[in-house]
């Protein structure tokens, strides 16, 4: 027996996040009970319906994008902007894993398996995200150092696992700067910067994990080995 949640995500229908608000929103029912109970269990046989509609199981897919800037990370967008699944071509419902602001560029992962995006979005996951940062001046090496032992974000210490200096200009005044993190918090690459009074001009996420954007150029996308899947879900059966 698995909870409702869990087998509406591993049939590719949509994330487990996605499919516990469509629960206690009255939008499913397994054999014709409207069910708003998140700790249901169902041994996936029965005769599940979302919206209406009969759950099917699909085959997972898994693609590694790499964004490019004016995108949004969202499956549809409610001002007409072009999402990160518009780029992908598939007949699957596919959706982002985490996010990328719409004017950053970089890796995206994208899938159909529910049970992945869970553990991978999932706040104890703690994956390593390298993102490139340009910003507006050149970095003070006491600032260096301020990132590297942990700057204080909403009361809490957001510490990279790296830092490394790229480059510093200091006749056009500004700094190019390879951070790692494992924070998951909105905007964090951007806000770490702005403590310490400088801007993000350009942002860039090179590494999720072990996966980098090497031989993908903007805007294309490949389809993740399967070697690579499993990876994916050992790292993160691993860390619990």
């Amino acid at each position: 027996m698995e909870r409702l949640q869990k087998v509406i995500a591993e049939s590719g229908y949509t994330s487990r996040r996605k499919a516990e608000e469509l629960i206690t929103q009255g939008r499913v029912s397994v054999d014709g009970i409207v069910i708003k109970e998140l700790g249901t269990k169902v041994t996936g046989e029965e005769d599940i319906m979302v919206d209406g509609e009969t759950l099917k199981r699909e085959e997972h897919v898994y693609y590694l994008l790499n964004k490019p800037i004016g995108v949004v990370s969202t499956v549809k967008d409610e001002k007409g902007r072009k999402s990160v699944v518009d780029l992908i071509k598939t007949t699957k419902r596919i959706y982002p894993i985490g996010r990328l602001d719409y004017n950053t560029t970089g890796l995206l992962l994208l899938t159909n398996d529910g049970e992945l995006d869970n553990l991978l979005s999932h706040p104890t996951s703690h994956i390593e995200k390298t993102y490139v940062a340009h910003i507006n001046h050149a970095i003070l090496t006491e600032d260096i150092y301020k990132l590297k032992d942990g700057i204080m974000i909403d009361d809490m210490i957001c510490k990279p696992t790296r830092v490394k200096v790229r480059s510093i200009d200091k006749k056009k005044d500004t700094s190019t700067i390879e951070i790692t993190i494992v924070e998951g918090r909105n905007h964090i690459v951007k806000r770490l910067f702005e403590s310490l009074g400088y801007k993000v001009t350009k942002l860039n996420r090179t590494q999720y994990d072990f996966l980098t954007i090497d031989d993908v150029p903007v805007g294309t996308y490949r389809t993740l080995t399967l070697k690579e899947v499993h990876k994916l879900y050992a790292s993160q059966t691993t860390n619990k």
